[in-house]
């Protein structure tokens, strides 16, 4: 039977009677032969109108690992209510098996007051990674001038970081002046730093954006720090990405050959971005989408 306490991607199913430790031993030889699966979860930005229990009810149905949750301003919670609503939405999906992957936030300043409240109550709660708030280039001065003022942030954050035992992620996002879209800023920006207290999430999508065919070239020498994977898909039209649904785009499938090999074995969130999320009545259509690129997924990933 279902143990709902253990992963639903990673539960073992045993036989009874004399021959229940025969099986277990020959399922956990057989799980030591065979690659650990990557958890995946879904970003929950389409269902802001839906309450915790809701939400983890229809994610749970999908039959994802866990979600990344807006936690910000908009989002699921505000900032200054984490405190009191950070522990009812994880108990909710705790109760349907599932984790908080990733805490979608606003921080990226150590020094802002509601850092530190934000990333204690979460770490409390077992909540290990959260996604950061973008940097954009002024480009009124000088680019290496800015990441140069920029570092010092990044350090003081991870040493929070480590401080509280949970991990930030970096999103590389397509754009004209984003820190972190040609990713080699990105790279500069966190050498020294260790990936357990600021990693990349690495988005496939943006980086066939910006990259065009040389993406392979900046994802292998980003490589070490990533800590997440982000996917999702996009054609052009009109000299401008367009969001599509997921194996219906640019984003090449050697990506995800190139994940296996690497041994990756952080998360991976999926974001359905192709139908507008600000219209609740949209929620049934945006589950029926998440569920096809969810499929899709899966077939990429084998």
């Amino acid at each position: 039977m279902f143990d709902p306490q253990l992963p639903r991607r990673n539960f073992l199913l045993t036989a009874g009677g004399g021959l229940a430790s025969a099986c277990l031993s020959d399922s956990r030889s057989a799980a030591a032969d065979s690659p650990a699966k990557n958890s995946i979860c879904v970003f929950t930005k389409p269902f802001n109108s839906l309450t915790f229990d809701e939400l983890a009810d229809r994610i749970a149905e999908l039959g994802f690992d866990g979600v990344e949750a807006p936690i910000r301003n908009g989002g699921h919670i505000e900032p200054e209510a984490v405190p009191e609503e950070l522990p009812k939405l994880v108990e909710a999906l705790r109760t349907r098996n599932l984790e908080l992957t990733v805490m979608t936030s606003s921080i990226n300043d150590p020094n802002d007051p509601l850092t530190e409240t934000i990333l204690k109550t979460a770490s409390a709660l077992g909540v290990r990674r959260y996604r950061m708030q973008y940097f954009k280039y002024d480009f009124g001065k000088p680019i290496l001038k800015q990441l140069d003022e920029w570092r010092p942030r990044f350090k003081d954050l991870a040493a929070m970081n480590k401080e509280f035992g949970i991990t930030a992620v970096y999103q590389n996002h397509a754009g004209r002046n984003y820190l972190g879209a040609p990713l080699w800023d990105l790279r500069r920006i966190l050498e020294g730093i260790a990936v357990n207290e600021i990693g990349v999430a690495y988005d496939i999508r943006h980086a066939t954006v910006e990259g065009g065919m040389s993406w392979p070239v900046t994802y292998h020498m980003i490589r070490p720090h990533i800590d997440t994977v982000y996917v999702k898909d996009f054609v052009w039209d009109g000299g401008k990405p367009k969001n599509v649904p997921l194996g219906e785009g640019q984003i090449s499938a050697d990506f995800f050959q190139m994940l296996k090999k690497s041994g990756f074995e952080g998360p991976i969130s999926l974001h359905e971005e192709y139908l507008d999320h600000r219209k609740p009545e949209l929620v049934p259509t945006h589950l029926a989408a998440i569920k096809q690129d969810f499929a899709t997924l899966e077939q990429l990933l084998s």
